[in-house]
């Protein structure tokens, strides 16, 4: 077997009978599996078919504007350092990652505010502002925050969990911290202002999830963000995606984009390689799929006999929420809107029930809740100068649900709603400095990213859809095919699909010379 190989591996370094690894799909949990199969010896191919490396976390230009497509924060800069330490390299001398403070800012319709960062004493104080008598039940909230941390994160979301037993293991830890209910109804058990209860349990919702029924241990999510900060890489995630790929042709790996794969094959149970859509052949000893997981079994796998992962079962499966997210350019605006930061969340006039229209009745409703991304307020470079660039996100029913939606219809309508909040909550004059403008809708993310029901985060994570219950890193319908990505353990986001190649590369062999 061979030994893990030194960082400055090149192509040539390789044995020509290294074993042949091919990845489908360069979003961020393919190319993490990537870097860490070449430091093992595997020769890596990637294959995507979008026109630049990253997937959901790649970027377009526009008119001098760049758009960050989908994640925008880094907020375990840990899972990316031992990712490269791996590699034997270093992270931080390859992307520059700079702190946010504050990390957002949460305005909602009656006018109060609401500033998160990582000072306990900035925090209490921001409590007591919004709701003096629930500072208490704050501190209580973020020492079980930790518990759950060190449980859900560190454990659990370091560890393959394709085994029943490792489940059967954990239930009491489970039954301990109440993971059976959700985050909100947590949050809502500590503090009694409405606002706080938001403030203390939205974060699913970057992971594609609905407070009112996604465990409560995403409650740790308010102490990750206290122990490690929330980054931004300059030039978005992007850049740590090209810097992914620097890395892996390094090693003597390669990556190609705008090349499809149409099925991964299989000879006697066992994952050879894959065709593409030209129907070129490409040969493997072993196959990653980083594609999503549903895409994977219903489609890369669509002539293989499954057990568990059948078109039915897939087709029962909760997915998370679609996205309407709108990129746009502001001209001469650098110096405008100066209470306007990097991260500000616009909460709509209602909470629980926006979420029970978007994940239960798959209803599009007339009020909205926008996230809104500034990237020039840290990274100039974002916009032409003098200039600024924003995108504008809104959780909206995925398109599994039988609600008459069509986008291609309504589109323009539906983004001249979201200018309208934007400038009576936001940014007054907003219509007057308009550039660059582009927007992607449910349809897009189907089409574009091949993503079930155009959600936004692959397959909800609700309790019976989380660790065992999720499509497993090691597949269960094939020898030597593995999953990667936001479909797979631990989940979606940046921490899950770059852990999830951690826990990948405990399961993938070790190479052994092909014969």
């Amino acid at each position: 077997m061979f030994t893990r190989l030194d960082s400055d591996l090149d192509r040539n370094a390789l044995p020509a009978n290294a074993p042949h690894a091919v990845i489908v799909g360069a979003g961020l949990g393919g190319l993490a599996s990537a870097m860490r199969l070449g430091a093992r010896g595997y020769r890596v191919t990637v294959l995507d078919r979008l026109e630049g490396p990253g997937g959901r976390g790649s970027c377009i230009w526009q008119d001098g504007h760049r758009f960050d497509l989908g994640p925008t924060i880094v907020t375990v800069p840990d899972v990316f350092e031992r990712l490269w330490a791996a590699c034997g390299r270093r992270f931080e001398d390859d992307v520059d990652l700079r702190p946010l403070d504050p990390y957002y800012e949460i305005r909602w319709p009656d006018g109060s505010q609401f500033f998160a960062n990582g000072s306990d004493e900035d925090m209490f104080a921001e409590v007591e502002r919004l709701s003096p008598g629930d500072l208490e039940g704050y501190k209580a909230f973020l020492k079980q925050s930790e518990q759950r941390y060190w449980f859900g994160f560190e454990n659990l979301g370091r560890r393959s969990m394709h085994q029943l037993w490792e489940l059967i293991k954990v239930l009491p830890k489970f039954a301990w911290y109440r993971a059976d209910r959700s985050i909100f109804a947590h949050a809502a058990r500590l503090v009694r202002d409405e606002r706080l209860r938001m403030a203390l349990s939205f974060h699913p919702l970057f992971i594609g999830g609905d407070p009112m029924h996604v465990t409560s241990m995403y409650a740790l999510v308010s102490h990750l963000e206290k122990a490690f900060g929330v980054h931004y890489a300059m030039g978005g995630v992007d850049a740590i995606a090209r810097a992914m790929v620097r890395v892996i042709e390094e090693q003597g790996g390669q990556v190609r984009l705008g090349a499809e794969v149409d099925e991964i094959i299989l000879q006697n149970g066992r994952a050879t390689g894959v065709r593409m859509k030209d129907g070129q052949i490409v040969a493997a000893d072993i196959v990653i799929s980083n594609a999503d997981a549903g895409h994977t079994y219903t489609h890369l796998l669509r002539n293989a006999q499954r057990k568990r992962w059948t078109d039915a079962k897939l087709k029962r499966t909760r997915w998370s929420m679609g996205l309407f997210v709108w990129y746009f350019g502001t001209k001469g605006t650098r110096d405008m809107w100066r209470d306007v930061g990097h991260h500000t969340i616009l909460s709509g006039p209602r909470y629980e029930g926006l979420l029970r229209d978007i994940f239960i009745k798959g209803k599009l409703a007339d009020d909205m809740s926008l996230y809104i991304h500034r990237p020039t307020v840290t990274d100039p470079s974002a916009a032409p100068e003098g200039d600024d660039t924003f995108y504008a996100l809104s959780p909206v029913p995925h398109l599994g649900h039988d609600n008459g939606v069509n986008w291609a219809e309504i589109e323009e309508t539906y983004r001249q709603k979201v200018q309208d909040v934007i400038e009576a909550r936001l940014m007054p004059g907003l219509g007057e400095h308009l550039t660059a403008s582009r927007v992607f809708t449910p349809e897009t993310f189907e089409s574009r990213y091949l993503s079930p029901n155009g959600s936004g985060f692959s397959i909800e994570p609700r309790i019976l859809q989380s660790a065992w219950f999720r499509p497993h890193n090691i597949s269960e319908e094939a020898e030597r095919l593995f999953l990667v990505g936001a479909g797979t353990h631990p989940g979606a986001g940046l921490p899950g699909v770059i852990a999830g190649a951690e826990v990948l590369d405990q399961l993938v062999p070790d190479p052994e010379p092909a014969s």
